[in-house]
């Protein structure tokens, strides 16, 4: 192992994991992420343990279930004494570089009132030393570039618009206002390559967070119009809603939560049409491509730089997209699209695994303890996730998870969100647990309402099979699993520790 080591965590905003193996991996120009899977470990059972953007990143961060460190919606405060990626690496010696963001929301019990750092959810992560503040909804720097570049604009929401290049009523798919060499993605990854190029040989840990291809969807030419609409695959399902809403009540606030009029920005209305649909699945696709492209500068950059082959590099998403799948939009829902993402992990003196897939399940919360393992820093009991060291080596350990757990919280305390207003749930019983095994899916909520249950033998996701006598012995095995799963994970942050007349002591969780 080198005596210098590197750490660089790339997290790419709502990438789908089939962009790289699956139905819309052979219609995506993807060279540079390709190139690294063959350098690379590539696990293709992994899942987010929670969505949307907030909660799935302090799920990557801290190594926890949401259901312990509950900041389970974009604006829910994340406890400010949760061990996470930067604190642990601090206690390594490492100074813990954001280029990007983490959306977190700050604890109210920590700050004052008036602290703006209780105005924004998409504040830095406690321990995260920000280099360059790139969140959605700020972008500061990335304005204030664009300003002195010439571009003008009235609202920071006109960047996000398409725009006729010659002048007339902007379609779906014009491009941005921006050249290409100008875009948030473009200019991320400048100032992260201008900021890194002076600690060549210093050993450092950096977190590099792409917006894109999270929308809203515009894109700069040529990547907006690099893919046909026409030659795309059609999303996925039934071509009648109703056939949607008929499988679960779920799935009517579902799909009104989050349409495709809220994907794109400038238009009154937008339709979803085939014509539509697929014109912004195309789009998505060229943000996929321009990401790909940046990625391959910066992987560039460590090879160009000798740095290469001390550095643990580490590419995933936080979690999926539907795309139009299941006449759905965005990440709030239960299907796998919305949270299977992409994990490939290239570990120095390992290339005798390059190119390999990892089977075996794994979860968001993994990442973090496996590189705290990697520096040789302990991993905290609070974290639920295990260490991918062994999965890295070809070695999976025998008691090794055989499914993936996951959970979504639709209530909003502030203001009922549609599935409250629709399902009479509450605050407290508006939530619901995913557990995937080999063969099924199981989707159990909170409040009283039926469970879901898939069989991907069979028909899969387009069949809601619970209430199917047959199944009564497999919804019940699997009821029993979720049920036991949330017991032995219960928080873990002092109940192995001990206070005894020798001084407290503590026992390793895993």
């Amino acid at each position: 192992m080198p005596d210098t080591k590197n750490v660089l965590f790339i997290i790419i905003d709502q990438l789908r994991a089939d962009c790289l193996n699956g139905a819309l991996a052979a219609h995506v120009e993807l060279p540079n992420l390709r190139a690294f899977m063959d350098e690379a470990v590539t696990f293709d059972r992994h899942y987010s343990v929670t969505n949307p953007c907030g909660p799935s990143r302090a799920s990557i961060l801290t190594g926890q279930y949401a259901m312990n460190h509950r900041s389970v919606r974009n604006g829910t405060p994340l406890r400010h004494d949760t061990p996470n990626l930067a604190t642990e690496m601090r206690k390594a010696g490492y100074l813990p570089m954001l280029f990007g963001y983490t959306d977190t929301s700050a604890d109210p019990r920590a700050h004052d009132h008036n602290d703006p750092i209780l105005k924004s959810y998409e504040r830095p992560m406690a321990g995260f030393e920000e280099v360059l503040e790139m969140r959605l909804e700020e972008s500061y720097p990335w304005r204030a570039y664009l300003m002195e570049k010439g571009y003008a604009f009235d609202d920071y929401w006109d960047v996000h618009k398409p725009v006729s290049p010659e002048g007339k009523k902007p379609r779906l798919n014009d491009p941005a206002l921006y050249r290409a060499d100008d875009s948030d993605t473009a200019f991320l990854t400048d100032v992260f390559l201008k900021s890194m190029a002076p600690r060549v040989g210093e050993g450092w840990f950096a977190h590099l967070t792409y917006i894109r291809p999270h929308p809203p969807l515009v894109a700069p030419a040529p990547y907006n119009a690099m893919y046909d609409p026409t030659t795309l695959p059609r999303p996925a399902g039934s071509t009648d809603p109703a056939d949607e809403l008929a499988m679960h009540p779920f799935f009517g606030p579902a799909i009104d939560n989050s349409t495709i009029g809220d994907f794109v920005l400038g238009f009154d209305a937008v339709e979803p049409t085939v014509e539509n649909i697929q014109t912004l699945r195309a789009v998505y696709l060229g943000l996929a491509t321009e990401v790909d492209h940046h990625i391959g500068r910066v992987i560039q950059f460590l090879k160009d730089s000798g740095q290469y082959e001390d550095t643990l590099v580490v590419i995933t998403a936080d979690h999926g997209e539907m795309l139009g799948d299941r006449h759905s939009w965005g990440k709030m829902t239960v299907y796998d699209a919305a949270y299977q993402t992409p994990l490939m992990i290239r570990m120095p003196g390992n290339k005798t695994r390059a190119g390999s897939v990892v089977s075996e399940p794994t979860e968001s919360v993994d990442i973090t303890p496996t590189i705290l393992d990697w520096i040789g820093q302990s991993i905290p009991n609070a974290m639920d996730g295990r260490s991918l060291l062994p999965l890295l080596h070809g070695q999976p350990p025998e008691d090794w998870r055989t499914y993936t757990f996951s959970e979504l919280d639709f209530a909003e305390p502030e203001q009922p969100t549609l599935w409250q207003q629709e399902l009479g749930t509450g605050n407290s019983d508006s939530c619901l647990g995913i557990l995937r095994d080999d063969r099924f899916t199981l989707v159990e909520f909170a409040a009283d309402l039926p469970p879901m249950l898939f069989d991907h033998s069979k028909d899969g996701e387009l069949q809601n099979v619970a209430e199917v006598p047959e199944y009564l012995t497999d919804l019940t095995r699997l009821s029993r699993q979720m049920l036991r799963h949330r017991m032995r994970n219960m928080d873990h942050t002092l109940s192995l520790d001990s206070i005894t007349a020798e001084g407290p002591k503590s026992k390793s969780r895993y």
